[in-house]
């Protein structure tokens, strides 16, 4: 079974559905049959790479709300964080773009890292504090995965891969991330509850491997919301 997701690592439901999903194949008998790839995803194309304001201020700008909802807002996502083991310090966040985060990612990919990545720049960025849009923290990110970004950092490698993916995602109509996609076939949008990722995983591995019938005509026992958006 192949699961893509589509993502931002500046998305705090990504961060969550991520979770989820690992909550569910952690229950699933198949999980080593699964693969699962990330793929690009900018919420924000146009952010710049640094901002005077703090995160509320900006969140409170982008959806035309008070900065008490903001912070608000963020709370409620923090208590859901805390639900599944994250710890998200909205205080601290450094807002920035994410283009060489996503191409970073894309370099992971071809070394069998990219959830390794994945989790070390959701927990930089929503945890730490760190300013992911600045080269030598993603150096260092890469560092402690056992990769080296420098070179690929200082020119445009991995830009192809991440507008494929993004043109990839608007050709399938997505609009907004986390987007899990199962076999082509089913979708879940959102940082959905487990049951929902536990029920779609067994529906697709039933369609994909129809259980055997012998000759008795018994069955072979061997084939045993929220969300962030542009």
């Amino acid at each position: 079974m192949k699961i893509d997701i589509w993502s931002d690592v500046a998305c705090p439901f990504c961060y969550i559905g991520k979770r989820h999903l690992e909550a569910a194949l952690a229950q699933f008998p198949h999980a080593k049959d699964v693969e699962v790839t990330w793929h690009s995803f900018e919420l924000n194309p146009d952010a710049q790479k640094d901002y005077k304001e703090d995160h509320y201020t900006l969140l409170a700008s982008k959806y035309g709300m008070t900065r008490e909802a903001a912070v608000a807002n963020s709370q409620r996502v923090s208590e859901s964080g805390k639900a599944v083991g994250i710890d998200f310090k909205f205080d601290e966040l450094i807002h920035t773009n994410t283009f060489n985060a996503h191409r970073l990612i894309q370099l992971a990919a071809r070394h069998g890292k990219q959830d390794e990545i994945e989790e070390r720049l959701f927990h930089a960025y929503f945890t730490e504090g760190k300013h992911i849009g600045e080269t030598p923290v993603l150096e260092t990110i890469a560092k402690d995965a056992g990769l080296d970004a420098s070179d690929m950092l200082k020119g445009t490698d991995f830009t192809g891969e991440v507008r494929q993916d993004e043109a990839q995602a608007q050709q399938l109509g997505i609009r907004g991330v986390p987007f899990f996609v199962f076999d082509m076939k089913y979708a879940i949008s959102g940082a959905q509850p487990v049951e929902a990722f536990n029920q779609t995983l067994e529906k697709v591995w039933s369609e994909s491997h129809p259980a055997l019938v012998n000759v008795q005509g018994d069955a072979d026992n061997s084939c045993s919301d929220g969300s962030c958006s542009i």
